[in-house]
């Protein structure tokens, strides 16, 4: 996904850039239910760095997953859910 990213055309990125991060958000507020840790706002940085975002929340929320004793259900929701809306984002942005 961050390759295809890359290659846009501009306002094809700028056009899924509200979606891109939202996801990052939801996945941060996700990490933040699953770990304990109180939620914070990810600074919109522009269109340059989501995948960059993206791909730390990602790993976020699979060591979330991994980490997970008390909250096993929500990490794996997280996970799951995370899944699918990654695969949903990636055929958008063909």
């Amino acid at each position: 996904m961050v390759q295809r990213w890359q290659q846009l055309p501009l306002e094809h990125a700028l056009s899924h850039a509200g979606r891109v991060r939202a996801l990052v958000q939801s996945v941060d507020d996700g990490v933040a239910v699953a770990t304990g840790v109180p939620a914070a706002k990810v600074p919109d940085c522009g269109p340059q760095t989501l995948m960059d975002q993206l791909t730390v929340m990602v790993y976020d929320a699979s060591l979330a997953h991994v980490g997970a004793s008390r909250t096993s259900t929500l990490a794996s929701t997280l996970t799951s859910s995370l899944a699918r809306d990654l695969a949903s984002l990636r055929s958008e942005l063909r």
